[in-house]
């Protein structure tokens, strides 16, 4: 499974799904994000986390592609 990174832009009501931080960064400027790219590295977005700041809302997620990469019942 792969993982995904959701950056919901607040002020623009704008919803990116990237790849990676890298990506992030390759799309949005630091001011943008309310954040360095560091920063965001180590704020704990695997397991789940999300990080919040005054420009945007980023969340690190498990992106689905078929049935059997759903988890198996109480497994969460």
């Amino acid at each position: 499974m792969a993982k995904v990174i959701h950056v919901h832009l607040i002020g623009r009501r704008r919803d990116l799904y990237l790849g990676s931080i890298a990506a992030v960064y390759s799309v949005l400027t630091p001011e943008e994000v309310g954040m360095t790219r560091s920063s965001l590295a180590h704020a704990g977005l695997s397991g789940g986390g999300t990080v919040v700041t005054k420009t945007a809302i980023i969340k690190q997620s498990t992106l689905i592609r078929n049935r059997s990469d759903l988890p198996a019942v109480g497994d969460n």
